[in-house]
């Protein structure tokens, strides 16, 4: 019998100690969570939630094409972003179905080439490393550079997050942006963070050297106890994600799902030029596409899960991606993939559960939007 030992990110002696229920994440030895993932779900969306998200991966990008490999690389315009600014994207295949998605950081340095930091899940990072070293191929001069193994990633996420943070690591963090990124040093440590996240809520993503995580683990935990902060898993990080109507590779994005077909199409560029899947994508986006996920809100209290099939009337039109309840706007929710067909808002549909047809219907994504 063969036994693979788990991965495990620097805050693993950490999350014990916090009692967090560990599991199987990808190959990750991972919390799901501490305390309850009702009770994390809910610190994040109205105080603060700390997360760790060490298990994703950073590939930095360098050299004089490294904008114009990143460009063919994926459909969202990264030759838009200037110093310090990130976006979301995708990579797709020329057929158009994704490999990953991920974040881009543009961070260029004084006396140092163009660079650019991708983070990708944690789930995908071998395939995603072969992947960029497949396409860079056509690019001479781009440095590709894994390290995932040097970086601890947490994130910082909740209407209180600005306010603690600003205390930690200086009142300028209070007007960085959406997706910009900055760098602080704290105790003479260097953090670098993007106000990007997975939740829907504000907050922070947080880079800082894998011997350091659990120094700022424990910071962030200590300055946060008097805005209510709470441990968070993996489990209130997947429920708040899908409340937020945010994608999940493996769910509404697959080998077999296209950005388009996702809902995505508003981060697809189609005028900035070629890129992989271009051709693909836009005949989807023209009207030749198969499926398309859309947000289902089901009534009752019965919950809705991954492959569920659902229905238009007695015609059977798709499958469940990704379904919980909603635990802040208080009802079961749903992914769906589905005939394009029966995505207009307010259509009527059915998710068999357990045996039992219950009425669903589509509504607009997200089903939860923080007031700004």
């Amino acid at each position: 019998m063969t036994t693979t030992s788990l991965k495990e990110t620097p805050l693993v002696d950490a999350h014990r100690a916090l009692n967090g229920r560990m599991v199987d994440f990808a190959g990750w030895n991972m919390p799901v969570q501490y305390k309850s993932i009702v009770t994390e779900h809910m610190a994040t969306r109205t105080n603060v939630g700390l997360f760790d998200v060490s298990h994703m991966g950073e590939f930095l990008i360098e050299g004089d094409r490294a904008g114009e490999f990143l460009q063919y690389l994926v459909p969202n315009d990264v030759l838009k972003l200037t110093p310090n600014k990130a976006l979301y994207t995708q990579m797709a295949r020329e057929d158009g179905t994704t490999v990953d998605d991920l974040i881009i950081y543009r961070q260029d340095k004084p006396n140092r080439p163009t660079h650019y930091t991708a983070v990708v899940n944690a789930s995908n990072i071998d395939k995603d490393w072969k992947w960029f070293n497949q396409v860079v191929k056509k690019f001479d001069g781009v440095t590709l550079k894994n390290i995932s193994d040097d970086m601890g990633l947490l994130a910082l996420q909740g209407p209180k997050a600005i306010e603690m943070f600003a205390e930690i690591a200086g009142a300028q963090v209070k007007e960085l942006g959406s997706f910009n990124y900055g760098e602080a040093t704290i105790d003479g440590t260097t953090i670098g963070f993007g106000r990007t996240g997975y939740t829907g809520e504000d907050g922070f993503e947080i880079f800082v050297e894998a011997a350091k995580t659990e120094w700022l683990w424990k910071l962030l935990l200590d300055k946060g106890a008097k805005f209510g902060i709470e441990p968070c898993g993996l489990g209130a990080r997947d429920t708040l994600r899908l409340e937020a109507g945010l994608p999940l590779y493996g769910h509404e994005l697959t080998d077999e799902i296209s950005p388009v077909e996702a809902g995505l199409e508003w981060s697809v560029k189609f005028k900035k030029g070629d890129f992989l899947g271009r051709d693909v994508m836009l005949k989807q986006k023209e009207g030749q596409i198969t499926k398309k996920v859309v947000c289902l809100k089901a009534d009752g209290k019965a919950l809705p899960r991954q492959d569920y099939d659902v229905y238009d009337g007695s015609k059977h039109i798709g499958k469940v991606t990704s379904g919980s309840q909603g635990i802040f706007v208080g009802y079961p929710i749903a992914f769906a993939l589905v005939d394009p067909s029966c995505t207009q808002i307010g259509k009527e549909l059915s998710i068999e559960i357990r045996g039992k047809q219950v009425p669903a219907h589509v509504v607009e994504r997200p089903f939860y939007k923080r007031a700004k």
